[in-house]
C-alpha cells in the first residue's frame, strides 16, 4: 500500500531582517514546508533571497499576501506594521506566524485574534525560546511531578543588547516603534516564565531604566511576577554590555580588558550613518551569515540567562547543552538535542494548526497575553505600583 503523501505548506516571509534570518533556517528544516515568497523594501535583501530560494519577491506585503498560492505568512516587519500586515495576510486567506511582540497594544492584538477568528485562520505568535528543548524539558518534568509542586523561577540576564547596532525606531522609547528592552526582549522572557509558569499571571511589579542619554531607551527592567498557582517569578535584564549572565552561568563572559564592553566602546566609537549600514549588515544577504548558519547553540540565549526553577521536590537550571537537576539526593544534568530550535517548533506548531487542526498552544490569545505584560511592565515602573492582569490565559494542555 502506498504512503499518502503528507500536505505541503507554502509559505511566505514579510520583512527580511535578523528574525527572519533566524526562522528561515527552521522553514527549511521542516520536510513538509515550502518557502514560497518574501516581501521587503529592501532591495538587495530581495535580490540576496531570490538567488537563494528562486522564490518570488515582492516589494510589498499585500501584494506578496495577493499570491494565491501562498498558504502562511510569517510576519517579521517591524511591528508599528504588525496589524496592517496581519490583516492584509487574513484578507487574502493567510494564516499567520506574527513575529513577538504580536502588536503594540493589546487593541491591535484583540483586532489580529478577532479577524482570524472570523475568517478561521490559524495564528501561532513567535515565541521561540518557550518551545525550546529546556524550556519543554522543565515543563515535562513539572507535569509528571518530578520537581513537586512549583514554587518559584528566578530568571537574570545581563548582556550588551542595548550597543548592538540599531535603527533609529529601535532607539525611540515609544513602544509603537521601539520600546528598549521591555518590548525587544522582554517578551522572550516573560513568555518562557508564563509557559513553565502554566501562563496565568495574577499581577506584576517592577521597574524600569534608562540610563544612557545617547541611547535614550529602556536598558533594563527588574519585574516581580506573581501567578494564580501560587508561584512567583523575578525577570531581571541589562542590556548596557558590563557586567555578562555568562560569566556567572558558564564561564564564557568576558573579562579582560582587551574584549571587555566590546559592544558598548565599539558603539561610542561609531561614526554618523555607520550604525545603520552594520545593522544592515545583519539582515538578509547581509554578509554576517548564512542563513543555514548553525554555528550558534540552539538555545544559547536560554543557558546565557541565570535561569533557576524551583519546585518542592527539586530545582533545575539550563546549560548550553542540556539541563542540570538538583534533587533531594544527587544531581544529575540530562542532555538534550542542541540540533533542535525553539523556532522549529514554531514551524511544527504552525503546520499542525493549518494542515492537522491542531490548535497551537502559543496562539493569538497567548501572545496578546506576552504583550500584556510587557504594557504592565512600563505602566508599574511609570506609577510605581503593582498591576492587576486582565487578559490572561491557561497554557494549552
Amino acid at each position: 500500500m502506498a504512503t499518502q503523501a503528507r500536505q505541503r505548506l507554502r509559505l511566505g516571509i514579510a520583512g527580511l531582517g535578523g528574525a527572519a534570518r533566524q526562522m528561515i533556517p527552521a522553514a527549511i528544516k521542516h520536510p513538509h514546508v515550502d518557502i514560497l515568497a518574501a516581501a521587503d523594501v529592501d532591495s538587495a535583501a530581495l535580490n540576496a533571497f531570490t538567488q537563494d530560494f528562486g522564490a518570488t519577491a515582492y516589494s510589498s506585503v499585500e501584494e506578496m499576501c495577493a499570491n494565491a498560492d501562498v498558504d502562511a505568512v510569517y510576519i517579521a516587519t517591524p511591528t508599528q506594521f504588525h496589524v496592517e500586515n496581519a490583516l492584509s495576510a487574513i484578507h487574502h486567506g493567510k494564516h499567520l506566524l506574527l513575529e513577538k511582540p504580536m502588536a503594540t497594544t493589546l487593541d491591535e492584538a484583540e483586532t489580529i485574534i478577532q479577524a482570524a477568528e472570523f475568517n478561521g485562520l490559524r495564528l501561532v505568535v513567535c515565541s521561540p525560546h518557550s518551545l525550546a528543548p529546556p524550556t519543554q524539558a522543565i515543563l515535562g518534568m513539572l507535569k509528571r511531578g518530578e520537581l513537586g509542586q512549583l514554587r518559584m523561577v528566578n530568571s537574570w540576564f545581563y548582556s550588551d543588547w542595548l550597543y548592538r547596532p540599531r535603527t533609529a525606531e529601535e532607539l525611540n522609547p515609544d513602544p509603537v516603534l521601539g520600546g528598549g528592552v521591555v518590548f525587544r526582549q522582554g517578551p522572550h522572557q516573560f513568555d518562557m516564565l508564563r509557559t513553565i509558569c502554566g501562563g496565568m499571571v495574577e499581577s506584576v511589579s517592577a521597574t524600569v531604566g534608562t540610563w544612557d542619554e545617547r541611547r535614550p531607551v529602556p536598558g533594563s527592567y527588574t519585574a516581580f511576577l506573581r501567578f494564580n498557582n501560587g508561584a512567583s517569578a523575578t525577570a531581571v535584564y541589562s542590556g548596557y554590555d558590563r557586567f555578562h549572565t555568562t560569566e556567572l552561568t558558564f564561564g564564557t563572559g568576558v573579562r579582560d580588558n582587551d574584549t571587555y564592553g566590546k559592544a558598548r566602546k565599539s558603539q561610542a566609537a561609531t561614526q554618523s550613518g555607520t550604525e545603520l549600514s552594520r545593522k544592515r549588515a545583519g539582515r538578509y544577504g547581509g554578509g554576517a551569515s548564512l542563513p543555514l548558519d548553525r554555528s550558534v547553540p540552539a538555545f544559547s540565549w536560554i543557558s546565557d540567562l541565570l535561569l533557576v526553577v524551583t519546585g518542592s521536590k527539586a530545582e533545575v537550571r539550563v546549560t548550553p547543552t542540556g539541563i542540570i537537576v538538583y534533587g533531594e539526593d544527587d544531581v544529575k544534568e540530562l542532555p538534550l538535542p542542541v540540533e533542535v530550535t525553539g523556532r522549529d517548533g514554531l514551524v511544527e506548531q504552525l503546520y499542525d494548526a493549518v494542515v492537522n487542526n491542531v490548535t497551537p498552544s502559543h496562539d493569538g490569545r497567548w501572545g496578546k497575553a506576552t504583550l500584556e505584560i510587557s504594557l504592565a511592565v512600563m505602566q508599574s515602573a511609570c506609577e510605581g505600583r503593582e498591576f492587576t492582569l486582565k487578559h490572561q490565559v491557561a497554557l494549552a494542555g
